[in-house]
């Protein structure tokens, strides 16, 4: 595996007052360029090692390590939430721009950086418009563009897509990957849809029990482009579903 851009080690988190923790011993490493998943049920505690390894919350116990590059006008991990949390009073191009506050780039440069994310997701000509006057999909896309815009070296993926019709979430799957293909960075993406997980990821973890931890851990047997009625895939499905 490339050198990695986080180690998690022996990480713990039990929410205050409450009498286990959450998740305990989790340990995994994601390498530079990797799409990892982590897939569980609903309430295993995804989303909070998520936050976890953003550093949104501390843990209870453990560490992560996300080996610093000082690089000028990046950060080193970005989230995508569920639901988009665009801000109503902001037009798409200043939500975009949002978290480019701090970086050191000058106003042209913040400018080029919009330009080119939202260039990337499709919606160039869309940056003068207020979020109530796009799609749920169309969210989704100005809210991947927003982490994207401040070149994470580790994007991380919180159901993204779990909103949004069957339809528009193949469309948003493929335009993942095909952004993933063109910028290489690293990926940890949750969710509780089985054959999304093996779609999208290289590799694929599953969380499970009270306190969780990853009881499965391997690469996806099948060479990119993946293709969702590949009987390799569909095989890893099931393998997958059975540690759930």
């Amino acid at each position: 595996m490339s050198a990695p851009v986080l180690e998690v080690r022996d990480l713990a988190y039990r929410f205050p007052g409450a009498e286990a923790p959450v998740f305990e011993g989790l340990d995994f490493t994601i390498g530079a360029g990797e799409f990892v998943a982590l897939v569980g049920g609903s309430g295993v505690g995804k989303s909070t090692v998520l936050r976890n390894v953003s550093g949104l919350i501390r843990p209870s116990g453990g560490r992560t390590t996300s080996p610093q590059v000082a690089e000028r006008g990046t950060r080193d991990t970005a989230f995508v939430f569920q639901d988009t949390r665009l801000l109503p009073w902001r037009r798409i191009r200043a939500n975009v721009g949002y978290g480019l506050a701090g970086l050191g780039l000058s106003r042209a440069e913040k400018r080029a950086r919009i330009d080119e994310v939202l260039t990337l997701i499709g919606m160039r000509d869309f940056g003068p418009r207020w979020p109530h006057a796009v799609s749920g999909g169309q969210a989704q896309r100005v809210g991947l563009a927003r982490a994207l815009a401040v070149h994470p070296r580790l994007l991380l993926m919180d159901e993204p897509f779990s909103a949004v019709d069957a339809l528009t979430r193949q469309r948003l799957q493929d335009e993942l990957l095909e952004i993933w293909r063109r910028l290489r960075m690293a990926v940890l993406f949750v969710t509780h849809d089985i054959a999304e997980a093996v779609y999208l990821a290289d590799r694929v973890c599953v969380l499970r029990g009270a306190p969780a931890d990853i009881v499965f851990d391997e690469a996806v047997p099948a060479a990119r482009p993946h293709r969702r009625n590949d009987p390799d895939l569909q095989a890893f499905a099931v393998r997958v579903a059975d540690h759930l």
